[in-house]
């Protein structure tokens, strides 16, 4: 008789112990379906978050670095130490970096104060006590930047422009955005001329720089921080923070402005790739920066945030398809070679009659994997919906925890995300988008996951099958027979 013809008669004559076959591979193809699923899903999330956040690489200038490289003399004990031109970073060397094509969006800042004229008085809404008044806080505060829309204030929400427009790529350097309260006490209109003196402050010995520079007001912003109703020192206040481009806060620094356009203190690239990061240092080598001085220095926290337990759900799912399917393997091997002892009556007649062995092994291979090709079809209807159950409550699970870390990290300094500048350890700004946490996985069933679980649910059963079934290869018809199996 043909062995498929016996395994079909076997098949529908036993169906009780077909039955609990066809349930057992339901079990093991269905786990093992669900965590080829969940890792497909996991992987997508993880490449969107990739795309979404990218990470953020922030260059600013290193004080050990340019000390310890002979560019800059050392100052002696008790002396202030200078910063000379190969300590500053200019705007057009930034500039060629932030084409690179790695560079998703890019930023860069200058800080610096400006002092108040005739003209531009500084908001004081509570009068300063005795005493308290100087000329070192006695300043507006004067930030330089690329994109002002990229500011965290503006970013958020938390500011926004009420008038005319902000500070951007193209923006002259005589233009100036002021906050609403402080345009109103002076009298300002978008396109009014204001004038501003340099706010350093000059080193012992040397004369004040009195020199003035005229602004145009080109917006006016509206900063969500009320008044305190107590004293601040105006170069603290939000109200009088003014947004410049980093050329005209290099003039109001006391600085000149270079061919290479003004100082930056401190640039950001976003990344669509933290992987991106060493071509994006070959770019910047090769329009002149000198990385051991100019140290880029990537943070991808909020990347690590997001795919960490996108990451860990996938690495339990991948344990769970080798557990399921080394568990699988064994239970049905035992199984197995319990069906062939209680069959050894059957294959003592086959083999008397002539049966080859290798056909009598087939038998039982096509027996077990026509019950595995029925489960994996049952696997496929099912278990979409219980992969996208069971990851997105993995998922929660760990983005709950992922958040309890956070706070526990927050509670503490994050020295990773500082880098040594020319105010000793700087926190490294993070210009990249705030996105919330993924907490669901876009679980899809596709063709190639069928395939998989087919081969895998077709391997488990041939291991099962030939492991425990080579004993037969071994046998004679007379010791089955007489002895048993």
């Amino acid at each position: 008789m043909n062995l498929f013809k016996r395994a079909w008669w076997r098949l529908t004559s036993h169906l009780g112990k077909t039955l609990m076959m066809v349930g057992l591979f339901f079990v093991i193809c269905t786990l093992v379906l669900s965590g080829f699923l969940i890792q497909s899903a996991a992987a997508r999330a993880a490449d969107d978050a990739k795309q979404n956040v990218g990470a953020v690489v922030t260059m600013q200038l290193d004080v050990n670095a340019l000390m310890n490289s002979g560019k800059s003399d050392k100052p002696e004990s008790g002396e202030i130490g200078v910063i000379g031109p190969d300590g500053e970073l200019r705007r057009s060397l930034v500039d060629k970096i932030c084409a690179s094509p790695v560079v998703k969006q890019c930023n860069y800042t200058t800080d610096s104060g400006a002092a108040p004229t005739a003209g531009s008085k500084l908001y004081r809404p509570v009068p300063a006590p005795p005493g308290a008044s100087n000329e070192a806080v006695d300043l507006f505060s004067a930030d330089g930047v690329r994109d002002q829309q990229s500011v965290a204030a503006f970013r958020n929400g938390d500011a926004k422009i009420v008038a005319g427009h902000g500070i951007g790529p193209k923006s002259k350097q005589d233009e100036v955005v002021v906050e609403e309260r402080l345009a109103k006490q002076n009298g300002w209109k978008v396109g009014a001329e204001i004038k501003l003196k340099v706010g350093e402050l000059p080193m012992p010995g040397q004369k004040k720089n009195e020199e003035e520079f005229t602004f145009r007001v080109v917006g006016i912003y509206a900063s969500g921080t009320a008044d305190t109703g107590r004293y601040v020192p105006p170069i603290m206040d939000p109200v009088n923070k003014l947004y410049v481009t980093p050329d005209g806060a290099t003039l109001l620094y006391g600085k000149k402005l270079e061919a290479e356009g003004g100082e930056v203190k401190q640039a950001t690239f976003t990344l669509s790739d933290p992987a991106d990061l060493a071509p994006l240092k070959k770019h910047a080598k090769a329009a002149g920066a000198d990385l051991d001085i100019f140290p880029m220095t990537v943070n991808d926290k909020q990347y690590k945030q997001l795919v960490g337990p996108i990451t860990k759900t996938a690495d339990f799912a991948t344990v769970t398809v080798w557990l399921v399917a080394l568990a699988g393997t064994v239970i049905l091997a035992l199984i197995v070679a319990s069906s062939l002892r209680e069959r050894r009556m059957e294959l003592g007649i086959l083999l008397s009659l002539g049966e080859k062995k290798p056909k009598l092994l087939g038998q039982h291979l096509v027996e077990v994997v026509a019950c595995a090709l029925i489960a994996v079809g049952l696997a496929a209807a099912g278990s979409q919906f219980l992969s996208q159950a069971v990851g997105d409550r993995l998922l929660s699970s760990e983005v709950s925890s992922a958040k309890e870390s956070a706070a526990d990290e927050e509670s503490g300094a994050d020295h990773s995300s500082t880098v040594i500048g020319t105010g000793g350890p700087t926190p490294v700004t993070d210009d990249g988008p705030e996105v919330k946490p993924i907490d669901s996985l876009d679980v899809r069933l596709a063709a190639v996951d069928i395939v998989k679980v087919g081969a895998t649910g077709l391997g488990i059963a041939a291991l099962a099958t030939l492991v425990p079934g080579a004993r037969v290869l071994r046998l004679h018809p007379r010791d089955i027979l007489t002895k048993g199996a």
